[in-house]
């Protein structure tokens, strides 16, 4: 077990692409697709793409708890 692993999910601050399909039941192309018109913000590290979890917990939330749009 690694030490990411030994961390809590919603405590995390990021989580591999791979990691949020496997958190999420989504495909790849989905999680990119979120990517690209905003819904999940990601940053790139040495080639490596990380998901913000926050973002990955507020795209998947009940649509009566997500924040409203002015």
């Amino acid at each position: 077990m690694n030490a990411a692993e030994k961390i809590p999910f919603t405590e995390r601050l990021t989580v591999t692409v791979n990691e949020a399909c496997t958190a999420t039941g989504l495909g790849r192309t989905k999680i990119y697709e979120a990517i690209g018109d905003g819904r999940l913000t990601s940053t790139k590290v040495d080639g490596r793409r990380l998901i913000h979890v926050p973002s990955l917990l507020a795209l998947l939330a009940p649509v009566e708890h997500r924040a409203t749009a002015a």
